[in-house]
């Protein structure tokens, strides 16, 4: 009877309707909110068309739901202005280099899904000011963006060794970029990832600095409107399931192939050969392989975005998965 009663209750949760998601499909297309431009995660090539790995796991989102990569809708979105835009309906998902933090998760009236990338809080400086250590700063002028926990991380460092320093802020990074360049600012303080993509992009990058230390944990998630389960549940499996692929070895040369011919059950499950897991988040079948067929694993579309043949040229550290020595690892797909 008990049994009965749970699997009642779970059919029940998995008829709920999706708003967002009927919106998607009504409009044929989804809007993803993005950065206004931070090389290896979201900005424009010489042919104005986006690229980075925030882009591509926003393509890889349309393919699973449509199987349709260009059926995406490019938002850029400032550090201040992206909770606004989605908490008002004008973009369906976030994959904007957004922290997880407890306050933006209870107070906005959204949710953060799951990890899909890990940084940290770090400075960059001109590599002829001879700084080594963020400590040796004192009184510098530090440009900063608003709207984003780099204020603050910076504020507490400076306020926990009692260094004064000046914060000058912006509300983009091609802002912060430029005052840097014409000599404004000392330093400039952000996640060590878009420290490294903006040094790839200054005039002469030998020129900059990253120090080494990183003052604080920050794991971007995407993040969604609250009280929309079923696609909280789309968008956490759908990015669970590009890391699971790399976890499993499949990639787009090889998952047509694994398809049809794995006797594994968690990549049979995975591709679709048996029906469960779209079935339980009303996907086709085929979502999975859809994706990594299209735009690969998360190492492959890490690699192609942001990786060591690169101009960002950003190792995998802790985005590597589990068992590589990263901190990526998917939940179990059962």
């Amino acid at each position: 009877m008990l049994c009965a009663t749970f699997a009642g209750s779970a059919l029940a949760q998995n008829s709920i309707p999706s708003p967002t998601l009927d919106a998607v499909r009504a409009r044929g297309q989804l809007v993803c909110g993005i950065n206004t431009g931070v090389a290896g995660f979201a900005l424009p090539d010489s042919r104005g068309v986006w690229q980075g790995l925030d882009v591509e796991m926003c393509r890889g989102l349309a393919v699973a739901i449509f199987n349709d990569v260009s059926k995406v809708r490019f938002v850029p979105l400032s550090s201040s202005t992206r909770f606004t835009a989605l908490g008002a309906g004008e973009v369906d998902v976030l994959f904007r280099t957004s922290t997880q933090t407890m306050l933006r998760d209870t107070t906005l009236g959204l949710r953060h899904v799951t990890t899909y990338f890990y940084d940290g809080h770090g400075f960059m400086v001109r590599a002829a000011a001879g700084v080594t250590h963020a400590r040796d700063m004192n009184g510098a002028t530090i440009c900063l963006l608003q709207g984003t926990t780099n204020e603050q991380v910076t504020a507490d460092y400076f306020r926990s060794i009692n260094v004064p320093f000046q914060p000058v802020i912006f509300e983009r990074g091609d802002q912060a970029q430029a005052a840097l360049l014409a000599g404004r600012c000392d330093a400039y303080g952000t996640d060590a990832s878009s420290l490294a993509a903006m040094r790839s992009t200054m005039p002469t990058p030998a020129d900059w600095t990253v120090l080494p230390e990183r003052f604080s944990k920050e794991p971007y998630s995407a993040y969604i409107r609250r009280g929309d389960d079923n696609w909280f549940d789309i968008v956490r499996w759908y990015t669970t399931a590009v890391i699971e692929a790399e976890e499993q070895g499949l990639t787009r040369a090889n998952v047509e192939q694994m398809r049809t011919s794995s006797t594994n059950p968690n990549t049979r499950r995975l591709l679709g050969v048996t029906p469960e897991l779209a079935q339980s988040i009303k996907l086709d079948p085929a979502w999975a392989f859809n994706v990594i067929r299209t735009v690969g694993n998360y190492g492959e579309i890490y690699n192609r975005t942001m990786g060591p043949d690169t101009p960002v040229g950003l190792p995998r550290g802790p985005n590597n998965i589990w068992t590589q020595g990263g901190l990526l690892y998917a939940l179990p797909m059962r």
